[in-house]
């Protein structure tokens, strides 16, 4: 599968989810400590960072310095 495929796929897999199945998907995949799930969280954050505006993008920055 190529990238495009991957992003469509986790797109089309969590699109008629509430946002409390996909917070729990998001949930559950951290802690699994798993590596594959973090595929489908990388297009999650794609789809944050294009949907936010600079500022929200500055905040999401610093909050992922602090965790580091």
């Amino acid at each position: 599968m190529n990238n495009i495929d991957i992003r469509e796929y986790i797109k089309n897999n969590f699109k008629d989810d509430t946002t409390e199945e996909i917070k729990s998907s998001i949930v559950d995949s951290i802690s699994s400590h798993e590596d594959d799930p973090l595929i489908g969280l990388g297009v999650m954050f794609e789809l944050l960072w294009n949907n936010s505006t600079e500022e929200q993008q500055n905040t999401i920055l610093t909050n992922i310095k602090k965790g580091m």
